[in-house]
C-alpha cells in the first residue's frame, strides 16, 4: 500500500539482536533501503581517572569504530543512512527524528520488567512519550523474523 510508504524512517540500533531485527519491519514501510535512518547512540564515558585505559580513546575514535561496525554488519542492506550520536539514547534518538523530520521510529522493547525496569529504565517508553513522530515499538516475538 502505497499510503504506507515513508521517506525517513529511523531505527535505532543498539548492537542487540532485537534491535537489528527491526531493520525488516521498518524495511516494509520505505520504498528503498535509502529512506532507513540507522542511528547508534554511544553513552558517554565517564570522567578520566588516571590509569583508566579508555581514557585514551577519544570520541571521534569511538564513533569512527562504531559507524564501522554498522556499516559491516549492515552491508547486505545496501544504502542506508547511517549515524553516530553521543549521549542518553532517549534524547539522541528523538533529537535525530526531529532533525530528518522522520515520519516514523520503528525499534524493539526489550521487554524489561521489574527492578530492571525500574534500574535500567525503558528507551523505548521515553521515545514513545517525547517522539515527533508514530513510533512503531516491537516485542521480542515481534521482531524476530
Amino acid at each position: 500500500m502505497n499510503w504506507l510508504r515513508k521517506t525517513c524512517v529511523l531505527v535505532p540500533i543498539d548492537f542487540s539482536p532485537e534491535s537489528f531485527a527491526s531493520l525488516d519491519p521498518a524495511l516494509a514501510f520505505v520504498e528503498e533501503a535509502s529512506h532507513l535512518h540507522i542511528l547508534h547512540v554511544l553513552t558517554r564515558l565517564p570522567a578520566a581517572e588516571p590509569g583508566v585505559l579508555w581514557h585514551t580513546v577519544d570520541e571521534g575514535t569511538r564513533r569512527q569504530h562504531a559507524l564501522k561496525a554498522l556499516e559491516q554488519k549492515l552491508q547486505s542492506y545496501g544504502e542506508l543512512q547511517m549515524a553516530i550520536a553521543t549521549g542518553d539514547p532517549s534524547t539522541e534518538i528523538v533529537k535525530y527524528a526531529r532533525s530528518r523530520r522522520a515520519e516514523l521510529i520503528v525499534m524493539p522493547s526489550h521487554g524489561r520488567k521489574g527492578i530492571n525496569h525500574f534500574l535500567k529504565g525503558s528507551v523505548a517508553e521515553r521515545v514513545v512519550r517525547l517522539s515527533p513522530c508514530p513510533v512503531l515499538v516491537l516485542r521480542g516475538e515481534d521482531a524476530s523474523p
